[in-house]
C-alpha cells in the first residue's frame, strides 16, 4: 500500500498543491473510520463513488459528502449519458491506480462531478491513496485539480 501513498504525495508534490497527506495506524475505509482518525466530523469527509459509462468505457467519480448517497440518474444526465454502473474493484484499481478504500479524489484520468454540497466546505478530507490514509484538502483546491462538474447529484 505504500507504494500508492508515495504515488498521490509525488502528486501532490508535482503539482504545487496545498493538501495535507496523512497516514494511520488505524482503518480509514469507512466514513466513520475516516472521521475517528483524522479527529474530526463525518460531514467533514467525502467519499468517491466510482463508476464506469460502458459507452465511452470511462471512469466516473462522483465526490459526495460521507453520509450521501449518489443518484445514479443525476449523473447520467449530468453528463448526457446512459446511467452509469458501479465500477468492480479491479476496474477502479486499473482506471485510477489506486485500491479500493484508499481512491482519491484527484490524480488520475477520470470525469470528476463533486456534490454542490461538499463545496459548501471549506476543507474535506479524502482517500490518501490507501485504506489508512487520508488527505487533507481545500474544496476549491479539490476541484481546480480534479476540473471536477459541481453538479447536484446527491440523492
Amino acid at each position: 500500500m505504500k507504494q500508492f501513498e508515495s504515488k498521490l504525495k509525488d502528486f501532490i508534490q508535482n503539482n504545487h498543491l496545498k493538501a495535507t497527506h496523512l497516514v494511520f495506524e488505524d482503518s480509514c475505509h469507512t466514513v466513520e473510520e475516516a472521521a475517528l482518525a483524522a479527529n474530526t466530523s463525518p460531514d467533514d469527509i467525502v467519499k468517491n463513488i466510482c463508476m464506469i459509462d460502458d459507452e465511452h468505457d470511462k471512469l466516473i467519480v462522483a465526490i459526495v459528502k460521507g453520509k450521501d448517497k449518489v443518484s445514479f440518474s443525476k449523473i447520467g444526465k449530468a453528463l448526457n449519458i446512459k446511467r452509469p454502473r458501479i465500477a468492480t474493484p479491479e476496474e477502479i484499481l486499473n482506471k485510477s491506480g489506486f485500491p479500493v478504500g484508499g481512491v482519491p479524489s484527484f490524480g488520475y484520468e477520470a470525469n470528476f462531478l463533486v456534490d454542490k454540497d461538499v463545496m459548501e466546505l471549506n476543507d474535506v478530507y479524502t482517500g490518501g491513496g490507501s485504506p489508512n490514509s487520508l488527505v487533507k484538502i481545500s474544496t476549491n483546491d479539490l476541484q481546480k485539480t480534479n476540473n471536477g462538474i459541481v453538479v447536484k447529484i446527491k440523492k
